[in-house]
Protein backbone atom coordinates (compact mmCIF):
# COMPACT_ATOMS: atom_id res chain seq x y z
CA UNK A 1 0.00 0.00 0.00
CA UNK A 2 2.84 1.98 0.78
CA UNK A 3 4.40 2.40 -2.68
CA UNK A 4 0.42 2.68 -4.14
CA UNK A 5 -0.02 5.81 -2.29
CA UNK A 6 3.44 7.06 -3.09
CA UNK A 7 2.59 7.05 -6.84
CA UNK A 8 -0.69 8.58 -6.22
CA UNK A 9 0.74 11.37 -4.35
CA UNK A 10 3.75 11.69 -6.61
CA UNK A 11 0.94 12.22 -9.64
CA UNK A 12 -0.98 14.61 -7.98
CA UNK A 13 1.75 16.80 -6.80
CA UNK A 14 4.02 17.06 -9.90
CA UNK A 15 3.98 17.56 -13.40
CA UNK A 16 2.54 14.40 -15.41
CA UNK A 17 2.62 14.64 -19.64
CA UNK A 18 1.70 12.00 -22.03
CA UNK A 19 3.68 12.87 -25.65
CA UNK A 20 1.19 10.61 -28.02
CA UNK A 21 -2.31 9.89 -27.94
CA UNK A 22 -3.91 9.72 -31.23
CA UNK A 23 -6.85 11.64 -30.49
CA UNK A 24 -7.50 13.16 -33.96
CA UNK A 25 -8.13 9.63 -35.26
CA UNK A 26 -10.47 8.82 -32.14
CA UNK A 27 -12.27 12.03 -32.20
CA UNK A 28 -12.58 11.94 -36.01
CA UNK A 29 -13.89 8.22 -36.20
CA UNK A 30 -16.60 8.54 -33.02
CA UNK A 31 -17.87 11.73 -34.27
CA UNK A 32 -18.80 10.67 -37.70
CA UNK A 33 -20.60 8.02 -35.69
CA UNK A 34 -22.57 10.68 -34.19
CA UNK A 35 -20.81 11.28 -31.29
CA UNK A 36 -20.39 14.13 -29.32
CA UNK A 37 -17.66 15.77 -26.30
CA UNK A 38 -15.79 12.94 -26.56
CA UNK A 39 -12.90 13.51 -24.88
CA UNK A 40 -15.15 14.61 -21.84
CA UNK A 41 -16.74 11.01 -22.28
CA UNK A 42 -13.61 8.53 -22.55
CA UNK A 43 -11.16 10.51 -21.39
CA UNK A 44 -11.44 13.49 -19.26
CA UNK A 45 -11.64 10.98 -15.25
CA UNK A 46 -8.83 9.30 -16.16
CA UNK A 47 -6.88 11.72 -17.40
CA UNK A 48 -8.05 13.80 -13.87
CA UNK A 49 -6.94 10.15 -12.22
CA UNK A 50 -4.04 9.70 -13.79
CA UNK A 51 -2.53 13.34 -12.50
CA UNK A 52 -2.22 14.44 -16.27
CA UNK A 53 -1.32 18.19 -16.90
CA UNK A 54 -0.63 17.49 -20.64
CA UNK A 55 -1.28 15.24 -23.65
CA UNK A 56 -0.19 15.74 -27.16
CA UNK A 57 -2.85 15.19 -29.27
CA UNK A 58 -1.81 13.41 -32.72
CA UNK A 59 -3.38 13.85 -36.17
CA UNK A 60 -3.35 10.52 -37.89
CA UNK A 61 -4.64 9.81 -40.96
CA UNK A 62 -5.46 6.18 -41.78
CA UNK A 63 -3.81 4.40 -44.94
CA UNK A 64 -7.13 4.00 -46.84
CA UNK A 65 -7.50 7.76 -47.40
CA UNK A 66 -3.82 8.47 -48.38
CA UNK A 67 -2.51 9.88 -50.78
CA UNK A 68 -5.70 11.95 -52.14
CA UNK A 69 -7.39 12.55 -48.81
CA UNK A 70 -4.79 12.93 -46.54
CA UNK A 71 -5.07 16.71 -46.18
CA UNK A 72 -8.62 16.93 -45.95
CA UNK A 73 -8.54 14.18 -43.31
CA UNK A 74 -6.10 16.29 -41.21
CA UNK A 75 -7.37 19.45 -41.34
CA UNK A 76 -10.63 17.75 -39.88
CA UNK A 77 -8.69 16.03 -37.04
CA UNK A 78 -7.47 19.42 -36.44
CA UNK A 79 -10.70 21.59 -36.51
CA UNK A 80 -12.33 18.17 -34.37
CA UNK A 81 -9.74 18.63 -31.63
CA UNK A 82 -9.84 22.55 -31.31
CA UNK A 83 -13.55 22.22 -30.90
CA UNK A 84 -13.55 19.03 -28.32
CA UNK A 85 -11.70 21.52 -26.53
CA UNK A 86 -13.54 24.39 -26.49
CA UNK A 87 -16.57 22.28 -25.63
CA UNK A 88 -14.88 21.37 -22.06
CA UNK A 89 -12.93 24.54 -21.86
CA UNK A 90 -13.78 24.44 -18.25
CA UNK A 91 -11.26 21.41 -18.44
CA UNK A 92 -9.00 21.63 -21.44
CA UNK A 93 -6.96 24.02 -23.28
CA UNK A 94 -5.37 24.33 -26.19
CA UNK A 95 -0.91 24.74 -25.96
CA UNK A 96 0.30 27.07 -28.73
CA UNK A 97 3.09 28.52 -26.80
CA UNK A 98 5.15 28.44 -23.57
CA UNK A 99 3.02 31.08 -22.14
CA UNK A 100 0.41 28.91 -22.85
CA UNK A 101 1.92 26.20 -20.90
CA UNK A 102 2.12 28.24 -17.63
CA UNK A 103 -1.81 29.14 -17.73
CA UNK A 104 -2.89 25.53 -18.17
CA UNK A 105 -0.88 24.99 -14.85
CA UNK A 106 -2.11 27.74 -13.03
CA UNK A 107 -5.60 27.32 -14.02
CA UNK A 108 -5.88 23.49 -13.13
CA UNK A 109 -6.57 22.78 -16.76
CA UNK A 110 -5.31 20.19 -18.93
CA UNK A 111 -3.22 21.07 -21.85
CA UNK A 112 -3.37 19.88 -25.07
CA UNK A 113 -0.66 20.01 -27.43
CA UNK A 114 -1.76 18.92 -31.10
CA UNK A 115 0.81 17.11 -33.42
CA UNK A 116 1.25 15.57 -36.83
CA UNK A 117 1.77 11.42 -37.07
CA UNK A 118 3.53 11.50 -40.15
CA UNK A 119 3.64 14.10 -42.87
CA UNK A 120 1.10 12.62 -45.22
CA UNK A 121 -1.10 15.74 -45.40
CA UNK A 122 1.08 18.18 -46.55
CA UNK A 123 2.20 15.91 -49.41
CA UNK A 124 4.90 17.84 -51.28
CA UNK A 125 3.83 21.55 -50.89
CA UNK A 126 5.80 23.55 -48.03
CA UNK A 127 3.78 25.94 -47.42
CA UNK A 128 1.20 23.48 -46.01
CA UNK A 129 3.45 22.97 -42.89
CA UNK A 130 3.34 26.70 -42.30
CA UNK A 131 -0.30 26.85 -42.47
CA UNK A 132 -0.92 23.91 -39.96
CA UNK A 133 1.28 25.83 -37.23
CA UNK A 134 -1.14 28.61 -37.90
CA UNK A 135 -3.72 26.24 -37.18
CA UNK A 136 -2.26 25.10 -33.82
CA UNK A 137 -0.20 22.62 -34.74
CA UNK A 138 3.47 22.48 -32.42
CA UNK A 139 4.90 18.79 -33.51
CA UNK A 140 5.59 16.29 -36.56
CA UNK A 141 6.16 12.87 -36.39
CA UNK A 142 7.75 12.85 -40.05
CA UNK A 143 6.26 9.28 -40.47
CA UNK A 144 3.99 6.32 -39.82
CA UNK A 145 5.08 3.43 -40.84
CA UNK A 146 4.43 3.91 -44.51
CA UNK A 147 6.07 6.13 -46.96
CA UNK A 148 5.32 9.52 -48.15
CA UNK A 149 6.97 12.15 -49.64
CA UNK A 150 9.29 13.21 -46.50
CA UNK A 151 11.04 9.97 -45.52
CA UNK A 152 10.61 5.88 -45.44
CA UNK A 153 8.59 4.59 -42.55
CA UNK A 154 9.43 1.56 -40.01
CA UNK A 155 7.64 -1.40 -40.91
CA UNK A 156 5.96 -3.34 -37.58
CA UNK A 157 6.83 -6.31 -39.20
CA UNK A 158 9.63 -7.77 -42.13
CA UNK A 159 7.63 -7.49 -45.06
CA UNK A 160 9.30 -7.96 -48.73
CA UNK A 161 10.63 -4.40 -49.60
CA UNK A 162 12.75 -2.76 -51.82
CA UNK A 163 15.87 -0.62 -51.07
CA UNK A 164 14.99 1.50 -48.06
CA UNK A 165 15.24 5.41 -48.00
CA UNK A 166 16.05 8.06 -45.61
CA UNK A 167 15.02 11.36 -45.89
CA UNK A 168 14.32 13.15 -49.22
CA UNK A 169 15.23 16.20 -50.68
CA UNK A 170 11.75 17.25 -49.69
CA UNK A 171 12.36 15.78 -46.46
CA UNK A 172 15.52 17.70 -45.41
CA UNK A 173 13.50 21.12 -46.49
CA UNK A 174 10.91 19.87 -44.36
CA UNK A 175 12.71 19.57 -41.09
CA UNK A 176 14.67 22.85 -41.40
CA UNK A 177 11.74 24.34 -41.91
CA UNK A 178 9.98 22.89 -38.82
CA UNK A 179 12.70 23.97 -36.68
CA UNK A 180 12.85 27.42 -38.65
CA UNK A 181 8.64 27.98 -37.81
CA UNK A 182 9.33 26.46 -34.05
CA UNK A 183 7.51 23.04 -34.34
CA UNK A 184 9.45 19.72 -32.77
CA UNK A 185 10.07 17.21 -34.34
CA UNK A 186 9.20 13.18 -33.70
CA UNK A 187 11.42 10.40 -34.46
CA UNK A 188 8.61 7.33 -34.17
CA UNK A 189 7.71 5.66 -36.77
CA UNK A 190 10.69 6.74 -38.21
CA UNK A 191 13.04 4.09 -39.99
CA UNK A 192 16.88 3.95 -39.27
CA UNK A 193 17.92 5.46 -42.64
CA UNK A 194 16.09 8.31 -41.54
CA UNK A 195 16.45 8.36 -38.46
CA UNK A 196 20.53 8.71 -39.39
CA UNK A 197 19.18 11.81 -41.29
CA UNK A 198 17.55 13.46 -39.01
CA UNK A 199 20.49 13.80 -36.49
CA UNK A 200 22.51 15.13 -39.00
CA UNK A 201 20.23 17.81 -40.61
CA UNK A 202 18.99 18.65 -37.58
CA UNK A 203 20.24 21.62 -35.19
CA UNK A 204 17.37 20.81 -31.79
CA UNK A 205 16.04 18.86 -29.98
CA UNK A 206 14.23 16.10 -30.86
CA UNK A 207 11.82 13.31 -29.54
CA UNK A 208 10.75 9.83 -30.20
CA UNK A 209 7.09 10.27 -28.75
CA UNK A 210 5.85 6.97 -28.22
CA UNK A 211 9.33 4.36 -28.94
CA UNK A 212 10.64 1.57 -26.38
CA UNK A 213 13.48 0.01 -26.38
CA UNK A 214 14.88 -2.35 -29.15
CA UNK A 215 17.14 -4.44 -27.32
CA UNK A 216 13.87 -5.93 -25.00
CA UNK A 217 11.60 -6.15 -28.09
CA UNK A 218 13.58 -6.23 -31.18
CA UNK A 219 11.43 -4.83 -33.75
CA UNK A 220 12.17 -2.01 -36.00
CA UNK A 221 9.46 0.10 -34.62
CA UNK A 222 11.84 0.19 -31.58
CA UNK A 223 14.71 2.30 -30.73
CA UNK A 224 18.13 0.57 -31.21
CA UNK A 225 20.80 1.68 -28.20
CA UNK A 226 22.37 4.43 -30.56
CA UNK A 227 19.20 6.12 -31.29
CA UNK A 228 18.67 6.22 -27.60
CA UNK A 229 22.27 7.98 -27.40
CA UNK A 230 21.42 10.17 -29.91
CA UNK A 231 17.79 11.74 -28.85
CA UNK A 232 19.85 11.92 -25.23
CA UNK A 233 23.26 13.91 -26.68
CA UNK A 234 20.60 16.07 -28.30
CA UNK A 235 18.80 16.85 -25.17
CA UNK A 236 15.75 15.22 -26.53
CA UNK A 237 12.87 12.81 -24.51
CA UNK A 238 11.90 9.11 -25.28
CA UNK A 239 8.14 8.31 -24.57
CA UNK A 240 7.33 5.09 -23.25
CA UNK A 241 4.74 3.00 -25.76
CA UNK A 242 2.09 0.93 -23.71
CA UNK A 243 0.76 -0.82 -26.92
CA UNK A 244 1.32 -4.19 -26.32
CA UNK A 245 3.55 -5.48 -29.16
CA UNK A 246 5.82 -2.58 -28.80
CA UNK A 247 6.58 -3.68 -25.26
CA UNK A 248 6.81 -7.09 -26.42
CA UNK A 249 6.06 -9.83 -29.11
CA UNK A 250 5.94 -12.36 -26.28
CA UNK A 251 2.19 -12.36 -24.64
CA UNK A 252 3.98 -13.25 -21.09
CA UNK A 253 5.59 -10.28 -21.01
CA UNK A 254 3.06 -7.99 -22.08
CA UNK A 255 2.58 -6.76 -18.63
CA UNK A 256 3.58 -3.13 -16.32
CA UNK A 257 7.13 -5.17 -15.69
CA UNK A 258 8.47 -5.10 -18.88
CA UNK A 259 7.22 -1.35 -19.48
CA UNK A 260 9.34 -1.06 -16.32
CA UNK A 261 12.28 -2.79 -18.26
CA UNK A 262 12.45 -0.61 -21.18
CA UNK A 263 12.41 2.03 -19.18
CA UNK A 264 15.29 1.12 -17.21
CA UNK A 265 16.85 -0.21 -19.96
CA UNK A 266 16.95 3.39 -21.60
CA UNK A 267 17.72 4.98 -18.31
CA UNK A 268 21.03 2.80 -18.62
CA UNK A 269 21.73 3.88 -22.08
CA UNK A 270 21.28 7.53 -21.41
CA UNK A 271 20.02 8.72 -18.39
CA UNK A 272 16.88 9.27 -16.01
CA UNK A 273 16.70 12.97 -17.93
CA UNK A 274 15.24 11.80 -21.11
CA UNK A 275 12.64 9.11 -20.36
CA UNK A 276 9.11 9.78 -20.14
CA UNK A 277 5.50 8.60 -20.70
CA UNK A 278 4.03 8.53 -24.73
CA UNK A 279 1.55 5.87 -24.44
CA UNK A 280 -0.13 5.36 -27.54
CA UNK A 281 -3.72 3.86 -25.90
CA UNK A 282 -5.02 2.67 -29.05
CA UNK A 283 -7.96 0.44 -27.36
CA UNK A 284 -10.21 3.08 -28.27
CA UNK A 285 -8.84 3.89 -32.16
CA UNK A 286 -11.53 3.31 -34.78
CA UNK A 287 -13.34 0.65 -32.50
CA UNK A 288 -10.00 -1.63 -32.50
CA UNK A 289 -11.50 -2.75 -29.13
CA UNK A 290 -9.82 -3.49 -25.78
CA UNK A 291 -6.75 -5.34 -25.27
CA UNK A 292 -4.47 -3.81 -27.66
CA UNK A 293 -2.90 -1.88 -24.49
CA UNK A 294 -1.01 -3.14 -21.61
CA UNK A 295 -2.80 -0.25 -19.71
CA UNK A 296 -6.35 0.03 -20.04
CA UNK A 297 -6.47 3.86 -19.21
CA UNK A 298 -4.39 6.67 -18.41
CA UNK A 299 -5.11 6.43 -14.69
CA UNK A 300 -3.15 2.93 -15.02
CA UNK A 301 -0.36 4.92 -15.24
CA UNK A 302 -0.20 5.17 -11.68
CA UNK A 303 0.64 1.28 -11.64
CA UNK A 304 4.54 1.78 -13.78
CA UNK A 305 4.93 4.58 -10.94
CA UNK A 306 4.02 2.08 -7.99
CA UNK A 307 6.16 -0.45 -9.86
CA UNK A 308 9.54 1.65 -10.37
CA UNK A 309 9.17 2.89 -6.34
CA UNK A 310 9.24 -0.85 -5.79
CA UNK A 311 12.55 -1.58 -7.79
CA UNK A 312 13.98 1.70 -5.69
CA UNK A 313 14.21 4.61 -7.98
CA UNK A 314 14.15 7.67 -6.52
CA UNK A 315 10.98 10.41 -5.99
CA UNK A 316 13.62 12.50 -7.82
CA UNK A 317 13.56 10.16 -10.60
CA UNK A 318 10.30 9.27 -11.30
CA UNK A 319 9.04 13.11 -11.22
CA UNK A 320 11.49 13.44 -14.13
CA UNK A 321 9.48 10.34 -15.94
CA UNK A 322 5.78 10.67 -14.96
CA UNK A 323 6.10 14.26 -16.71
CA UNK A 324 9.31 16.76 -15.70
CA UNK A 325 11.74 15.93 -18.82
CA UNK A 326 8.82 16.32 -21.17
CA UNK A 327 7.77 19.59 -19.72
CA UNK A 328 11.48 20.65 -19.60
CA UNK A 329 11.70 19.99 -23.19
CA UNK A 330 7.73 21.61 -24.42
CA UNK A 331 8.94 24.67 -22.60
CA UNK A 332 12.04 24.44 -24.35
CA UNK A 333 10.92 24.24 -27.79
CA UNK A 334 7.38 25.92 -27.72
CA UNK A 335 7.87 29.45 -28.41
CA UNK A 336 6.60 32.64 -26.37
CA UNK A 337 3.53 33.84 -27.64
CA UNK A 338 4.80 37.30 -28.54
CA UNK A 339 7.35 35.25 -30.45
CA UNK A 340 4.78 33.29 -32.05
CA UNK A 341 2.89 36.53 -33.33
CA UNK A 342 6.47 38.24 -34.72
CA UNK A 343 8.17 35.04 -36.31
CA UNK A 344 4.35 34.46 -38.23
CA UNK A 345 4.39 38.22 -39.42
CA UNK A 346 7.66 37.65 -40.88
CA UNK A 347 6.25 34.43 -42.87
CA UNK A 348 3.80 36.90 -44.17
CA UNK A 349 6.27 39.42 -45.26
Amino acid sequence: MLYKEKALALHKNNIVIDAHLDLGGIIFDKKRKGESRIIEANYLDCFRKGGFDFIVAAVYVESIFIPEMALHVALDQVNDIIEEIEACSDNLMLIKSSDDMDIALKDGKIGIIISMEGADPILNDLDLLTIFYRLGVRGLGLTWSRRNYVADGSYFGDPEEGARGGLTPFGIQVIKKAEEIGMFLDASHLNDEGFDDLFKHTKKPFIASHSNARDLNHIRRNLNNDQIKAITERNGVIGLNAYKSIVSQHKDQQNIGRICDHIEHIILESSDSNIGFGFDLCNLLFSAGTGVDVLDNHGESLKITEELFKRGHSEETLTKIIGGNFYRFFKSVLAKHSDNVEHLRRQSL
